[in-house]
């Protein structure tokens, strides 16, 4: 875009040192200028100096308007990639918490039934009174029997008590780590109130940023033909940004038709396709932590990784409705798609998109493209699969669903 700008105004420095040198922003609330404007200055040298710098000012100010709303939805997303972080940790932390209290609990029961058997082994041996059974009925019983006897039933209450002890302890544990894992889904919960607060924030401002874009293109490309046509004392200049703006439009229609035609990917009966042609570089579940340039990875890898060329295609996995198109601190550009029923998809690590916020996609449509942003080593797409607010593991999902990788 800043290409496009200066080109703009390389064009126009002929005009004069004065309209090239100090120019200051103009108005923002002032509206630029109408083609009515332009054709009257036509005619006036002065006015049409006048009006050159006019369209030079509003250039620099749609254009520094467009970059504040790009730097917000950074921002923006640089923040929620922060509280969504917090929230996949907390729930990861509350789900190894409940899986160890799990553990220990079995280990209680396991450990309490033991107890029970060698309680009913003392008790058909006589129990504590064993001792004296063996010293009245021992008349005819040699002495070391005797003693092995009494041996055999001193080991068996002491591993009675041995039993009792450790299954004390692993309820002891287990309700310990209950109380832990308690705390942290309450805190889990926390998070991700503020994790879904920040995901509005940052979706909001990215959907500003687009609008701003559009908007600063459309601008931009009036701005330009203006100019152009203070340049050229014909008027076919306005009628060559017409029919400009017209083949624009029909080129976007037909390439509107050609993706929807191109859909023809694998799709399994359940209505899923794989989110890229790349081969598997990374599977879901802990890995070493690596340094990006950008910042250290995840020593989880919440996601799956497809390698491939920079610039290749991404699919929608699914049918659904694009709730986030931004920047997403270490995704990079992410989007993230809405597929009902809980179920939300992510794309990261994109070099450019080919959908915005709000856009329905079908199943194998062209989302984006693949590429390197945020926290990245290399050419690749990061997917991962959401069920609620947390996060699965994609390539079991997606299997369970119809498709293998």
């Amino acid at each position: 875009m800043r290409q496009r700008v200066r080109a703009v105004f390389a064009a126009f420095t002929t005009l004069s040192a004065v309209f090239a040198l100090g120019v200051v922003l103009a108005d923002p609330a002032q509206a630029f200028p109408t083609w009515d404007d332009v054709i009257a200055a036509k005619g006036n040298a002065e006015a049409k100096a006048a009006e050159v710098q006019n369209i030079q000012n509003f250039i620099i100010q749609v254009q520094a308007e467009a970059d504040a709303a790009q730097a917000e939805a950074q921002r923006k997303g640089d923040l929620f990639a922060a509280a969504r972080e917090k929230f996949d940790e907390a729930d990861q932390r509350t789900k190894d918490l409940t899986a160890q209290a799990d553990e220990a609990q079995k280990a209680a029961e396991d450990a309490t039934t033991a107890a029970g058997r060698l309680a009913a082994q003392l008790y058909r041996s006589g129990g504590t009174d064993m001792s004296i059974s063996l010293l009245l009925d021992g008349g005819g019983t040699k002495t070391d029997d005797l003693l092995a006897k009494l041996g055999s039933m001193s080991k068996l209450v002491e591993r009675s008590t041995q039993v009792y002890d450790s299954a004390q302890a692993s309820l002891k544990e287990a309700d310990a780590l209950n109380s832990q894992a308690e705390v942290a889904k309450a805190e889990r919960e926390q998070l991700k109130i503020a994790a879904d607060a920040a995901f509005q924030e940052a979706s909001t401002a990215a959907q500003a940023a687009a609008q701003k874009l559009a908007e600063t293109q459309d601008t931009l490309m009036t701005l330009s033909a203006q100019l152009a046509a203070l340049e050229d004392e014909s008027a076919r200049t306005a009628a060559d940004y017409e029919a400009g703006v017209e083949e624009a439009r029909r080129i976007a229609a037909a390439r509107a038709a050609e993706e929807a035609a191109r859909r023809g990917v694998d799709v399994s009966d359940a209505g899923w396709a794989r989110p890229s042609n790349g081969r598997i570089s990374d599977w879901y579940g802990p890995r070493q932590s690596v340094w990006t340039g950008y910042g250290w990875s995840s020593s989880f890898h919440r996601g799956i990784d497809l390698a491939g060329r920079c610039g290749s295609d991404i699919y929608a996995s699914s049918s659904g409705q694009v709730v986030y198109a931004g920047w997403n601190g270490g995704f990079g550009n992410y989007i993230e798609i809405d597929h009902g029923g809980g179920i939300r998809s992510g794309y990261a690590h994109q070099s450019s998109f080919a959908v915005g916020w709000g856009d329905w996609v079908g199943v194998g449509q062209v989302i984006g493209y693949v590429g390197t942003t945020g926290t990245s080593t290399g050419c690749h797409l990061h997917f991962e699969i959401r069920n609620f607010g947390s996060q699965i593991d994609p390539a079991e999902f997606l299997y369970n669903r119809g498709i293998a990788f």
